[in-house]
């Protein structure tokens, strides 16, 4: 039975029942991104949909749940659309009526096309970006995952050509002699992903409408942030929900069937943020040819491969001994300013790359023992890094499982470590660039020590059988704590669940600082759990065992210990 309710639907969760009845109760302007993958109206076999409306039932139909989504997205929302050919302009029309403004139409191409009888091969899909402001909102163009390889890389070896790639084409510019095999270049409006066919390892096998996961990622990544609402008022197979949740948004569906529903759920119970997303990220391997072209460049993970051969390593070194001070290479990527005077020494010397590859260069050559001049960087114990270390935690963690970027990558590529020092600072408190990285960089490397695996492992029995503390509400803590400042273990979370585990040196100021963040502000924290340790290595100690039991997303993964998992 269809559920009735007027209370607000909650985040993190299936909501069964009819869309156009659930979209109304979501609270307006909630939502920062819906994905719609509706019936297409072509008699499609449902378990209790009917996919054969008459024309006017189903233009009234969308009329309904198109509105409904208009209302629950924010101002700057987003709202992608797939639709098949028979409904693709009416809808289109629709809802730019409603008050959505077209930013992209984009074709979907994918192989293992459903075949036609009496008419051509059924290949493609319809994409429709739109958004309800034209003049504001979210589109993530320079995330590595979302940008593609450009024509001067793959054709050409150009050694001008942007090492970042180049964001896919609004529009569809394909010459004959540069056609790849298969015919279609990511680089355009029209994306090449293969559907998911029945016999694909990603294939749930309940939903015979399941999208490629890769697909979902491009979207959600360029027209959403970490910590963001997605919407999919059709759930269908779960594979909106599930990259969402993969990518670290909040997520939130509707789906009619009850059978459909339960699936869902058992997919989301089965993967965590930070997970890859199933699928190949870039489904055609053959770049274009030309003849008489120049041999292409070597890629790796989507970057171009440079060798560090003899001018390269002059450079880098010249570099680093024109703007190092008895510096390690690892306090010149913590310092923006430094870095930034590196960086320009490199352009100028016209070495090939870019900011990432040369920094990358940097750490190769201090970590051979062969950076002249390099000075010894100091390790910092966890108590002085303590007060910038779970912001700097939940920055790495929102940017690495949306760029797909470790501490290195993200560190030596000036954008992403500037990202992740603004991420930092809506977290925490007045610390600098240099602070938040500098913790993080530490606290990565006292976590994953060798003694810390092994105190974990002592400390794992004992912790199984262990009682909890109740949870209650950060209010309610900090009005019944004494004033004496409490060191420990903290567990904020939401109605739904733990989002983080931290620890401080002083709970109750941990708690009102998180109360007046901007960055808590859109998680919206309402309990917490308090463990009191004085004692900073046997706190995370206890830290590791909790982050590993309950995987909240914004703590790192580098804290998770696959030597404790057999208890969870």
């Amino acid at each position: 039975m269809t559920e009735t309710s007027t209370v607000a639907l909650a985040a993190n969760q299936i909501h069964r029942g009819d869309c156009i009845e659930k979209l109304a109760q979501i609270q307006p302007g909630s939502v920062d991104l819906v994905f719609a993958d509706p019936p297409f109206n072509i008699g499609y076999s449902y378990d209790v949909y009917d996919d054969q409306q008459s024309h006017t039932d189903y233009l009234d139909f969308c009329r309904g749940w198109i509105s409904g989504v208009h209302q629950a997205l924010k101002p700057d929302g987003s709202f992608w659309l797939a639709i098949g050919d028979e409904y693709a302009a009416e809808l289109k029309l629709l809802s730019q009526e409603i008050g959505f403004s077209c930013r992209s139409w984009i074709i979907w191409y994918y192989t293992f096309g459903v075949n036609c009888v009496r008419g051509f091969s059924r290949s493609h899909t319809h994409l429709f970006h739109f958004v309800k402001d034209p003049e504001q909102f979210t589109f993530n163009g320079d995330n590595p995952m979302v940008r593609v390889p450009s024509a001067r890389q793959l054709v050409y070896a150009d050694a001008r050509a942007n090492t970042k790639g180049r964001l896919p084409d609004n529009t569809w510019i394909l010459r004959p002699q540069d056609a790849p095999q298969l015919g279609f270049s990511p680089s355009h409006d029209t994306w090449y992903f293969a559907r998911v066919a029945g016999t694909f390892k990603e294939r749930e096998g309940f939903h015979g409408c399941q999208m490629p996961e890769q697909l979902l990622g491009r979207i959600i990544r360029v027209s959403s942030n970490p910590g963001d609402l997605v919407l999919d008022p059709f759930g269908g197979s779960g594979t909106t929900l599930v990259v969402a949740k993969k990518l670290g948004r909040r997520f939130m569906g509707i789906e009619l069937s009850e059978d459909y529903a339960t699936r869902i759920s058992e997919r989301l119970s089965a993967c965590k943020s930070g997970d890859p997303l199933d699928g190949p990220a870039d489904p055609i391997k053959s770049a274009p040819t030309t003849s008489n072209g120049k041999k292409r460049t070597e890629f790796r993970d989507g970057r171009p491969v440079i060798p560090l051969d003899d001018r390269n390593r002059s450079v880098i070194q010249a570099a680093f001994a024109a703007v190092s001070k008895n510096h390690s290479a690892e306090e010149l990527l913590f310092d923006p300013i430094r870095n930034a005077l590196f960086v320009r020494d490199c352009k100028d010397a016209k070495l090939l790359g870019d900011a990432r590859t040369w920094n990358e260069f940097l750490l190769q050559l201090s970590n051979l023992g062969q950076l002249d001049g390099e000075g010894k960087h100091k390790k910092l114990s966890l108590k002085t890094i303590l007060p910038c270390c779970d912001a700097a935690e939940i920055a790495f963690q929102m940017l690495s499982v949306d760029y797909a970027l470790d501490l290195e990558q993200i560190l030596c590529t000036p954008d992403a470590a500037a990202e992740f020092d603004g991420i930092a600072k809506l977290f925490g408190d007045d610390h600098s660039e240099i602070d938040y990285r500098t913790a993080l960089w530490h606290f990565r490397r006292i976590a994953t020590a060798d003694k810390i695996t092994r105190a974990v492992k002592k400390r794992a029995a004992e912790f199984a059988g262990e009682v909890p503390p109740a949870a209650e509400t950060i209010d309610s803590y900090l009005s019944n704590c004494d004033e004496q400042p409490v060191a420990g273990v903290y567990a904020i979370s939401d109605p739904d669940s733990v989002l983080f585990i931290g620890q401080t040196t002083d709970i109750a100021a941990r708690l009102r600082q998180i109360q007046v963040s901007e960055g808590w502000s859109k998680f919206e924290p309402t309990e917490v759990q308090v463990w009191p340790i004085e004692d900073v290595k046997q706190a995370l100690v206890l830290r590791c065992l909790l982050v590993t039991q309950h995987k909240p997303w914004l703590n790192a993964h580098f804290l998770h210990q696959p030597i404790a998992t057999t208890l969870f």
